[in-house]
């Protein structure tokens, strides 16, 4: 596993580049457990109702691998207290799950924290996202407009159409489109998730039969390929991020996909 790089900062706000494999903050008792077999994809942040003082200290820190947190507490030790909960989660507006890369904003103050949560909580910051998909996508732009709600009262989602599925909004173009085999294919695509529901690129890509490649909760339950194919990394890459700032500046900043993420792209590219 790689180290998070940062990509920008300032008195504000720092932008680091957070690698597959990395829990973004520790988690609690069962939800932690569950987290640890589902935390492969991304997840846009919700300030939980409970704040970690309001939880027993014997469940607030149960996962107690390395985190980006960790990281980013040693070297910005003010995030200390910056944040709705703090003690577990300090600085932190929005979040990746643990198998997905890309670039994340950490607020380094309280009103920057303010500023940035009200910019996802009104969906004015503008993320784009990469994901190589399995097969061949004929329609090399798409919107998908798909409930997604809990299924079975696990974290795991699925696109559902009763009272409590909430709204879901992702469009998504071609980028290429490989040949491995005869009949094997995979999809680059560029994917810009309009909402921000938990996993939601995922169990959409999945609702129209190309689910992420690597992923092992939405993925065909069989590899559709076998060897170096059915054991890689989660697919899919948070590329870039771009909103304007509290003095009204306008910013765009990206994340180049990791050395896992481009070796796998050179091998499909090599194969064709």
């Amino acid at each position: 596993m790689f180290e998070p790089g940062v990509i920008y900062e300032d008195k504000d706000f720092v932008a680091v580049n957070k690698p597959s494999g990395l829990l973004v903050h520790p988690v609690r008792g069962r939800e932690g457990s569950q987290r640890a077999s589902a935390s492969n994809g991304v997840h846009e942040a919700r300030i939980a109702k409970r704040k970690a003082s309001d939880v027993p200290r014997s469940t607030l820190h149960a996962s107690r691998e390395p985190t980006l947190v960790d990281w980013l507490v040693g070297r910005y030790p003010e995030i200390k207290e910056v944040g709705d909960d703090p003690a577990l989660r300090p600085g932190i507006v929005h979040r990746l799950d643990k198998e997905t890369s890309g670039i994340m904003v950490i607020a380094r103050t309280k009103e920057s924290f303010e500023y940035l949560k009200s910019l996802f909580q009104t969906r004015q910051i503008h993320k784009i996202y990469r994901a190589l998909v399995f097969g061949d996508v004929k329609e090399k732009k798409g919107i998908i407009e798909k409930p997604i709600g809990i299924k079975n009262g696990t974290l795991k989602r699925s696109v559902r159409s009763e009272k409590m599925a909430k709204e879901a909004i992702t469009e998504y173009k071609v980028i290429t489109t490989y040949h491995l085999l005869p009949t094997t294919y995979f999809s680059l695509l560029e994917v810009e998730p309009k909402t921000g529901r938990t996993h939601q690129i995922r169990v959409h890509l999945a609702s129209i039969g190309h689910p992420i490649v690597g992923d092992r909760l939405y993925g065909p339950k069989k590899s559709v390929v076998s060897g170096q194919w059915s054991n890689v990394r989660l697919m899919l890459h948070a590329f870039s991020l771009e909103f304007t700032t509290a003095e009204g500046r306008r910013v765009k900043l990206e994340a180049e996909p990791p050395e896992d993420f481009e070796n796998i792209i050179g091998e499909l590219k090599n194969s064709n």
